[in-house]
């Protein structure tokens, strides 16, 4: 007897396990339903926005899109599939690079920046300006047949400029450059007897010479003009 009553308690003590499980999965599937329901309920509002939307857009192309024209166009993506994975491939290797340079390129921004950082604050950009400013001047000023002149004498201009800018000319126009500016800020005696006391001066003696051989060469150059 308690042998049958101790298999019996077996069999109840499974029993109400087997009925709490299925009582445990029947709770789940009902809350599964209705989070199904809550999610139909909740996305049936957006899908019915979107079909009207769909419907209004369809409409309004309806006269210039054919069904034919649509499966065409899908047959030709279908037989580039291929290619696009190819283009795709492609876009994610540039993707790659620009990442990978893109470190490089901001720090060549920044380079960039400082270096015009510094030149406007030396002055370029202001002298580059005034030369625009200069070259505009000159474009303005001389005509056609002036710049006509001016390529069949350019050879000429370029060699008396180099003979003008040698370094010993330039060394002695700035020495007189700067001896002038000193002698203006004295004061002058242009009474005979000074002229003549200064003739005594070897400096000046070599100076009239000097300006009587320059202005020897100007005549003979102007007669040879002529």
């Amino acid at each position: 007897m308690d042998q049958d009553i101790a298999a019996s308690n077996q069999k109840l003590d499974l029993l109400t396990a087997q009925v709490q499980y299925l009582t445990e999965q029947a709770q789940i599937a009902e809350r599964g339903r209705q989070e199904r329901s809550e999610l139909i309920h909740d996305v049936m509002p957006i899908v019915n926005d979107g079909f009207r939307l769909a419907t209004e857009q369809l409409e309004e192309i309806q006269e210039y899109v054919d069904l034919a024209d649509l499966l065409r166009l899908l047959k030709r993506l279908m037989r580039n599939g291929r290619n696009l994975e190819m283009m795709l491939d492609q876009l994610e290797s540039v993707s790659d690079l620009l990442q990978t340079i893109g470190p490089l390129t901001d720090s060549a921004f920044c380079k960039a920046v400082e270096i015009l950082s510094a030149g406007e604050q030396r002055g370029y950009f202001t002298f580059a300006r005034g030369g625009m400013q200069i070259v505009d001047n000159i474009v303005t000023s001389f005509t056609e047949d002036d710049i006509r002149k001016l390529g069949d004498n350019v050879v000429l201009i370029l060699n008396t400029v180099k003979d003008m800018t040698q370094p010993q000319i330039m060394s002695l126009v700035r020495s007189i450059v700067a001896d002038a500016e000193v002698e203006v800020t004295k004061p002058v005696n242009t009474s005979l007897p000074a002229l003549l006391g200064q003739m005594r001066d070897p400096n000046v003696r070599r100076g009239l010479a000097l300006i009587m051989g320059v202005l020897r060469v100007v005549g003979a150059q102007s007669q040879a003009g002529k």
